[in-house]
């Protein structure tokens, strides 16, 4: 397998309702809720290109470009953008809809760095 194939294989979409009990005091999701979400949706697209034991080293500039209100629907998209010897960078996007129109917008947007390890934590050969 190619590796665009395995990054085309890889990519990994999660949807997500924002009810109250992950907002602030703003009625919007918590922004560590949203990085927290982020990394997971990294960690299993990380997984399932390399399918190794795989860390989180590293997460690069979050833009949060809009808010996310609670009673909306959130897609997480992540796919890797790069992949190096024993290292890979997943980027994740956030959409939000609103759930009772077509209304739909890139909210939050990220960079992950992920290490392939053995064991006994020693990184070891993405591919």
């Amino acid at each position: 397998m190619t590796i665009q194939e395995r990054i085309d294989k890889s990519a990994t979409t999660i949807f997500k309702a924002v009810f109250p009990n992950t907002t602030n005091h703003y009625d919007t999701l918590f922004g560590g809720t949203a990085m927290q979400l982020m990394d997971e949706t990294a960690f299993i697209t990380s997984t399932r290109f390399s399918r190794q034991q795989m860390l989180t080293v590293s997460s690069d500039k979050i833009d949060f470009k809009r808010p996310i209100p609670a009673g909306t629907i959130i897609e997480l998209r992540g796919y890797v953008t790069h992949v190096g010897n024993t290292s890979l960078k997943v980027r994740v996007d956030i959409f939000v809809e609103e759930m009772y129109s077509e209304s739909r917008e890139k909210a939050v947007s990220g960079e992950f760095t992920f290490v392939a390890v053995d064991e006994n934590k020693k990184p070891v050969k993405v591919l």
